[in-house]
């Protein structure tokens, strides 16, 4: 078929439709010719057209092709040397996935023709296959970007007013009532009226979703009856993955999913994606060329000395190359996409230490950084990393530049062993507590830097935390091998499912204590989806594989007792800024008060040593918080002041008698929280200062004193006071 092109421009790159027809660029730095191929439907084998593009500019292959509409299939076949020995594997009998595609119509149906090479052969990759990809790979779409957006503006929510809920698309709504059946585990689903409405009950202020970049699920899943539900095996870093999608798949699935960010904003949630830019799903050298190893292996991965094989950083196979310019500029590219065109809040990068890696070390003033650091529009929303990845020294945590918060996984190990009775040292809790200080104070960051978690995706639900002492991964087909073997859990004396009814007050107790502990620390909370339904993977710590009612939410099993303490707690953080401060404590005396912004008390009501801290059997210990001692403005110049309080941790197996403070930190205190009674209100007893609070064994008590306010001499004494370094 005979078809009239033009030269066309080499940016944008992917394919830009202007009402009139489309310009496609595709960046190849060795390739030596490049195919622009034209589908007219998903299922066809073949292509009804075939372009030869003529026109390069910068490594940059580009065509215009007039009269083309949103709706249309393509993919590129790409010519050059088949030398994998020295990095190159290019094969045009492949059809390959556009790096830039907006959409992709449908999923990969494997086939030994998705391989570079003759599956069998015993050269192995290094042999040529020449079985035509096209019928078995999905084709990328032509969009049409126009939107109305109805005046939306991000919500840009503080960090310190945030509070954060990770959920799966998916596995969020598949298994709701109350949301229609035909959409259900949809991008519509997650902007349904009911699901809306359960989230700002709830009182989250952003969903963080599991990876919705379209994704790969390996052959050996596919094979086994699995799938990779989690989807961290990225192709496509522009375009929302297809099976999310109730609008179709020929560029619908943009449409819905920038609806359901319309309807999250308007309810005042942020949206924030988990975004995979270390790895593609191309896996290793003996993985499938779908995409980028067909383009230009050399140019977008990061290979060994012998180029024949890749780094892997990330247990993957591969690690895309960040080094590389053209890979900088694709994820910066597609960064600014989901921001500017998609409207998203934010990103939490997966093995961020990957993309920091300069040669070998990990480098946080790497160029990826420096770059981020210097965008207008990516610096300005929420940046969080999942601070390590596999490699050798990869473990980071409190090593991020300023900008960026981290998912502190010190605070999860630190929390999980006090509650569960591991030997551990009071003083670690304290700085989880108040926000790691000891990770993030120098770098001039601020108590925000914490992403404070107790669970994630990845491990054990919180119900599984206090029901299993071990993993049972059987269900993943990897003979109970995968996933972590060192929990940090406790099974409160039961591996398992147990009608006992004391064992299960426990285990609820536990629960309330990791979420009091959660919600009452500084820093940023994080709250897994189901968390607060007392949710079960049946103990499967590596749920990754199982996209079936394992990892569903369950809502008619769901626990009302502990979602109701749920937002009561989180309702009781958002309502007092002691909870959720801007700035560290600063351990210095309140002017007008004569009282310190924080202090730490024992039982007996004396305030602790330093060598009450080192001590690694102690269990338990008092914190004052000073709602006047808060040292900081509101948004209009105004000084944040709150109540005091006072919280008692007890994780001893046994009740204790804890002495209030003296009078000046506070005359009257009402018990407004108490995990051995389930209780978050204001009806749980009043205490004079210095009398005795019994405290039950492994719980926490919260009580509040009600202040006056400080008079305007004071106000302004305290202003004046601030520091704005710390």
């Amino acid at each position: 078929m005979d078809t009239t092109v033009y030269p066309g421009s080499p940016y944008p790159l992917g394919a830009t439709w202007d009402g009139e027809g489309v310009n496609f660029a595709l960046y190849s730095e060795n390739a030596t010719g490049v195919e622009l191929c034209l589908f007219a439907s998903p299922d066809d084998a073949t292509e009804s057209t075939k372009i030869k593009l003529t026109e390069r500019t910068h490594y940059v292959w580009h065509v215009y092709v007039p009269g083309i509409q949103p709706g249309q299939l393509y993919g590129y076949r790409v010519h050059g040397p088949f030398v994998p020995e020295h990095g190159h594997r290019f094969n045009p009998h492949k059809l390959l996935i556009d790096p830039y595609a907006k959409a992709i119509a449908g999923t990969v149906e494997w086939h030994d023709a998705l391989f570079a090479y003759k599956i069998g052969d015993s050269p192995e990759d290094l042999s040529f296959s020449k079985i035509d990809s096209a019928p078995y790979i999905p084709k990328s779409v032509v969009i049409d970007a126009a939107f109305d957006w109805e005046g939306d503006r991000p919500p840009k929510i503080p960090y310190h007013r945030s509070v954060i809920y990770e959920a799966h698309v998916k596995g969020f709504t598949k298994l709701h009532p109350d949301i229609p059946e035909e959409i259900r585990g949809t991008y519509a689903a997650l902007a349904h009226p009911v699901t809306i409405a359960y989230l700002q009950q709830l009182g989250v202020t952003a969903v963080e979703l599991l990876p919705i970049h379209h994704f790969i699920t390996d052959r050996h899943l596919v094979e086994r009856g699995l799938t990779n539900y989690w989807g961290y095996n990225s192709i496509g870093f522009f375009a929302p993955d297809v099976r999310y999608s109730g609008s179709g798949v020929l560029g619908g699935q943009v449409t819905e999913f920038k609806e359901m960010v319309k309807a999250l904003h308007r309810a005042g949630i942020e949206v924030i994606l988990d975004v995979v830019y270390n790895h593609t799903g191309e896996g290793n050298h003996m993985g499938p060329t779908l995409s980028f190893r067909g383009i230009d292996n050399a140019a977008y991965y990061r290979l060994t000395e012998d180029s024949r094989y890749y780094m892997d950083y990330t247990g993957t196979g591969n690690t895309l190359n960040a080094m590389q310019p053209n890979v900088l500029r694709l994820i910066m590219d597609s960064l600014r996409y989901w921001i500017l065109e998609m409207h998203v809040d934010g990103f939490r990068f997966d093995l961020a230490a990957t993309l920091a890696r300069e040669l070998h070390e990990v480098d946080r003033l790497g160029s990826f950084f420096d770059i981020i650091h210097q965008d207008p529009v990516i610096s300005q929303v929420k940046l969080i990393a999942e601070p390590w990845d596999v490699g050798e020294g990869g473990y980071h945590v409190g090593n991020f530049p300023p900008g960026w918060s981290e998912w502190n996984g010190k605070y999860r190990d630190c929390i999980r062993d006090y509650w569960r009775g591991a030997d551990s040292m009071l003083a670690e809790f304290a700085n989880r507590f108040t926000g790691s200080s000891d990770l993030y104070q120098d770098d001039a960051r601020r108590p925000t830097a914490s992403i404070n978690f107790i669970t994630a995706h990845d491990g054990f639900t919180l119900n599984d935390l206090v029901s299993y002492n071990e993993k049972h991964n059987k269900a993943n087909g990897e003979n109970n091998q995968d996933g972590e073997s060192h929990n940090r859990s406790w099974n409160c004396g039961i591996e398992g499912e147990t009608h006992l009814a004391e064992v299960l007050a426990l285990r609820n107790k536990q629960k309330r204590n990791l979420l009091a502990t959660l919600f009452l620390s500084q820093g940023v909370p994080m709250l897994v989806a189901g968390d607060e339904l007392g949710r079960s993977q049946r103990g499967n710590n590596n749920a990754y594989c199982q996209d079936n009612e394992i990892s569903w939410l369950n809502w008619k099993k769901a626990d009302a007792d502990l979602l109701n303490f749920t937002r009561k707690l989180i309702q009781l953080r958002k309502t007092h800024p002691i909870f959720c401060r801007r700035r560290w404590f600063q351990g210095q005396r309140i002017k007008g008060v004569g009282v310190e912004d924080i202090a730490w008390f024992l039982p007996e009501g004396t305030e602790m040593t330093e060598e009450n801290w080192s001590h690694d059997f102690a269990k338990s210990l008092g914190v004052f918080l000073s709602g006047h001692g808060i040292h900081s403005k509101g948004p209009k110049g105004e000084l944040v002041i709150d109540d005091n309080f006072y919280v008692i941790f007890n994780a001893h197996h046994e009740p204790l008698e804890y002495k209030l403070p003296p009078k000046k930190y506070g005359s009257k205190w009402v018990k407004i929280l108490d995990t051995s009674e389930d209780r978050v209100d204001d009806k749980n007893g009043t205490f004079a200062a210095g009398e005795t609070v019994e405290v039950a064994s492994r719980s926490v008590v919260v009580l509040q004193c009600h202040l006056p306010p400080p008079t305007p001499e004071v106000v302004e004494m305290v202003k004046e006071s601030i520091d704005p370094t710390i």
